[in-house]
């Protein structure tokens, strides 16, 4: 599959962008906690460069342009630096994410973390990987038992309450809870077992077209909070409930229990 390679090539080369750049870099606001660098640009051009050089007729779907459709239903979803918060800020916590879809479905997704220099790659029915070692999901049987990851969006200052009653709950439940700020990464190591559950509103499908294949291709389940699974459009990555599978079911009851309240 000759795009794996040229997302491979993509990632790496917006990764480098990014470890280039890290802590030289000013930002503005896109809005009032929606941050914007010139790493996330320079990334952008380059990983969108790369693969329209190979691939001319197909789509992009990339955070800092505008969506291009054609009409082979090919489209690349790219986030160019997921974590821009972190990195504007000198917290080394940020990734480069790319997904490919063909025809409404995620075909491969790569995540590289150039901090890490951890490359997480998957095709779909191939399984995924990370620096070519296979992943797995963990083992983990119960929330009670689990390290539980989180994310808050935008409207986060708005929204504290709302979403601080769900970290609330989890927490009183499991081994504990992180937020990472990365939503790819927290995708990513959750599919390498570092994590057992991850949850968050708001999302949008860049931040999470790579991750939902790694995840899934690693062993584990992605839904929305009905329980469904996403489809390949704009409203992808809303509603995001990502497990190893074991405790889908118990992640999901309680969040549908606290949006009922």
């Amino acid at each position: 599959m000759k795009e794996i390679e040229i997302l491979k090539k993509a990632a790496l080369a917006g990764g480098g962008v990014l470890a280039a750049k890290f802590g030289k870099v000013t930002y503005k606001l896109k809005g009032r906690a929606n941050l914007l660098t010139e790493a996330d640009l320079a990334s952008q051009e380059k990983v969108i460069g790369i693969i329209h050089k190979v691939f001319p007729e197909d789509g992009f779907m990339a955070e800092e342009s505008p969506v291009r459709e054609t009409p082979n239903r090919r489209q690349w979803i790219i986030d160019p630096l997921d974590g821009t918060t972190n990195y504007a800020h000198g917290f080394p916590a940020a990734a480069v994410s790319i997904g490919f879809a063909e025809n409404g479905e995620i075909k491969a997704g790569g995540v590289y973390d150039p901090f890490r220099k951890e490359l997480f790659l998957a095709r779909k029915g191939r399984g995924a990987s990370v620096n070519g070692k296979a992943l797995s999901v963990s083992n983990t049987p119960s929330i009670s038992k689990a390290l539980l990851v989180t994310g808050f969006g935008y409207d986060r200052a708005e929204k504290a309450e709302f979403y601080c009653g769900f970290f609330s709950e989890f927490m009183k439940l499991s081994h504990d809870v992180r937020r990472m700020g990365a939503a790819s990464l927290d995708f990513c190591w959750l599919a390498a077992g570092r994590t057992d559950g991850y949850w968050e509103f708001g999302l949008k499908p860049w931040d999470v077209a790579a991750g939902k294949l790694i995840v899934q291709e690693a062993g584990g389940r992605v839904t929305d909070f009905r329980g469904k699974p996403w489809t390949v459009d704009a409203a992808m990555g809303a509603e995001t409930l990502a497990t190893n599978g074991r405790i889908h079911a118990p992640m999901l009851r309680l969040i549908k229990k606290r949006l009922r309240r």
